[in-house]
């Protein structure tokens, strides 16, 4: 980040275009920037360059914005009208964390993006823990007893020769909500898990370290007070803070799913993950025009219209054979004794099998209740076109290999851009009065076809990530409306209220039950993107976000050879943020800079987030003539 990277704030060539003429048309021509949008401190109708947002939007506009090539054509006509049209590159927004390595440690990583990327907290990293702790109960369910510490065998309760296979009707809330079930020494079920989780089964003494141990890399149980004892752990599915506080009604069955067996070394191949760039080509363009116009008495306005691909990237999962690369398709299959714990043959205790492939539950079908019916649970399956079953034992026979599919699965995240239709307007009207002069202005952008990130905590909760956590279309209206005033000479004072209002937000409350009578929240909703993460119960966006700004400027010095600006930008739920920037010409060629930013507030807000970010920056720039 400190050095050469192209379409950043760091690239060698910034800007380089050449201004002509042609048939009385101005052309500009080659990698620059368009300006149309004047909003203090946040871009709106700014929307023909994308932003680098590495340093969020602490740096001055000029130099956040990303020049692109472009072609540039504008006319001047009679009634001071004027005509621009826009023919520019496709290029998306950079945001830090946004890529497979997750840039752990950069300032300023949105816990959004962290949910996605994070080395804790980022299902990118926490679907193949989940694998890992899937083979440990697999290999801890093939036990057919455990050392009970003084020399002898104390039989295993869940003993199961296929495995997870069996147990449909079993969910983590069964196991972790209640007494523990197996000889480990703990008192719940949730310790239990915890220690699986953690250590998987790795020896006391250190002698063997298991493989399938995730020794808390990622966030996969709560702690209570930060210390690596498998106890120091707590099971709170109405205030989910975990990844496996977030999948209470996921059966054991789906966790089957994540495994595979490999015959070839009698071994288990967990399930990976993996991060992709599907981006339009080179010829794909975006394309736009403005036209704006001066009224005798002073009003000026602007229309506008682009045609573009969002420079916010879109992030979408899904299962994949990692082997073929075939996308899965996903099951959502009612519980079912899928076969008998102690033969691994279908239905031999008596329990009805899982036979009927043909159900596959619909969304609203998934039960909310699991009390209601030992066999209301839901497991998640994957197949591919072939009908191939695909886990570590067959799920439709056990031990028999059948016609299930022996590669391991993927978790595929896919980050592409989509077509936005953005009309917007824009105004301006100074005007004299007895106290200062004033100037009236307002920017709105209407998005048609954007997208929103949609979480249906239903669907999570059974371990159906891919329906969980989706992108859905959504239109957007935005606006800011500002009021400019310059008092004692020249002290410019600005104010501005701006809202962002989701029409297609998603608010379907809904709560579900666990197997041991717990309720918890499992809505569907619009995620709050800059926020939402695993750790905060993936926080609800809003339907109309609205932030206040105060903006001051002055000039100083002799001749004026300096300026101080400040702005000061607060968010709905308590975000707060201010930039105190100064900039003095010592010379025609030399100049100082210097920048205070600080962040603070409620830290599951943009500005909030990044309490420990704010900082202190000196410079200097030398003009050469």
């Amino acid at each position: 980040y400190r050095g050469h990277e192209w379409y950043t704030q760091n690239d060698w060539l910034r800007e380089l275009y050449v201004d002509t003429s042609l048939a009385g048309w101005y052309l500009r021509l080659g990698k620059q920037q368009v300006v149309w949008g004047t909003a203090d401190g946040i871009k709106l109708l700014d929307i023909i360059n994308p932003t680098d947002y590495r340093e969020l939007n602490q740096n001055t506009m000029e130099d956040a914005r990303i020049p692109i090539w472009m072609a540039v054509a504008e006319k001047d006509f009679a009634n001071n009208t004027n005509l621009q049209v826009v023919v520019s590159q496709v290029e998306e927004n950079k945001i830090p964390g946004l890529n497979e390595d997750g840039d752990e440690g950069h300032p300023f990583i949105m816990q959004g993006v962290d949910a996605i990327t994070g080395d804790v907290n980022g299902f990118l990293n926490i679907a193949p823990a989940l694998a890992n702790v899937a083979a440990s109960f697999t290999g801890a369910t093939q036990a057919p007893a455990f050392p009970d510490g003084m020399g002898g065998f104390v039989p295993n309760p869940l003993y199961s020769p296929a495995g997870l296979v069996p147990f449909s009707g079993f969910t983590v809330d069964a196991f972790a909500g209640t007494p523990s079930m197996l000889p480990f020494g703990n008192t719940m079920g949730y310790q239990d898990l915890n220690l699986l989780a953690q250590y998987g089964f790795s020896a006391p003494d250190g002698s063997y370290i298991d493989p399938n141990g995730n020794f808390f890399t990622t966030n996969l149980m709560p702690t209570v007070n930060g210390t690596p004892d498998p106890t120091d752990t707590k099971w709170d599915v109405a205030d989910a803070e975990s990844a496996f506080d977030h999948m209470p009604n996921a059966t054991f069955s789906t966790f089957n799913t994540f495994n595979t067996f490999d015959p070839t070394v009698g071994g288990f191949t967990g399930a990976s993950s993996s991060y992709r760039r599907d981006y339009p080509d080179d010829w794909d363009v975006n394309a736009g025009f403005r036209f704006k116009q001066s009224l005798d008495n002073g009003f000026n306005y602007s229309l506008n219209y682009f045609y573009h691909y969002s420079a916010n990237p879109d992030i979408n999962m899904s299962w994949h054979d990692a082997v073929t690369g075939e996308e899965l398709t996903v099951q959502r299959a009612p519980a079912g004794d899928f076969v008998d714990m102690g033969t691994g043959l279908p239905g031999q205790d008596g329990m009805p099998d899982f036979a009927d492939f043909t159900q596959d539950l619909s969304p609203d079908e998934v039960p909310t209740d699991l009390t209601s019916s030992p066999f209301a649970p839901t497991t998640i399956l994957l197949h591919n076109d072939a009908g191939q079953y695909y886990g570590a034992f067959d799920p439709t026979g056990g031990f028999v290999p059948g016609a299930h599919n022996t590669n391991p699965v993927d978790l595929r995240f896919t980050e592409s851009l989509h077509r936005v239709h953005s009309l917007g307007a824009s105004f301006d009207y100074a005007l004299d009065t007895d106290f200062a002069p004033v100037v009236l202005r307002g920017e709105f952008l209407y998005d048609k076809d954007d997208a929103q990130p949609v979480v249906d905590k239903k669907l999570l909760a059974i371990g159906d990530l891919t329906n969980a956590l989706t992108m859905e279309d959504a239109d957007y209206f935005k606006y800011v409306l500002g009021v400019d005033v310059t008092v004692m000479t020249n002290l410019l004072v600005s104010g501005q209220f701006i809202q962002y209002i989701n029409l297609d937000y998603e608010n379907s409350k809904q709560s579900c039950v666990t197997q041991t009578g717990v309720s918890f929240d499992c809505s569907r909703y619009t995620g709050d993107f800059p926020t939402m993460s695993v750790d905060n119960s993936l926080k609800r966006g809003y339907e109309y976000k609205e932030f206040f700004s105060l903006f001051f400027s002055k000039p100083f010095g002799e001749s004026q050879r300096g300026r101080w600006n400040n702005i000061t930008i607060w968010e709905e739920g308590g975000g707060f943020w201010n930039r105190f920037d100064v900039e003095y010409s010592f010379s025609d060629s030399v100049v100082g800079t210097a920048e205070w930013n600080q962040y603070w507030g409620n830290e599951n807000t943009t500005f909030g987030q990044f309490a420990d970010s704010s900082n202190f920056q000196l410079g200097v720039k030398y003009i050469f003539d």
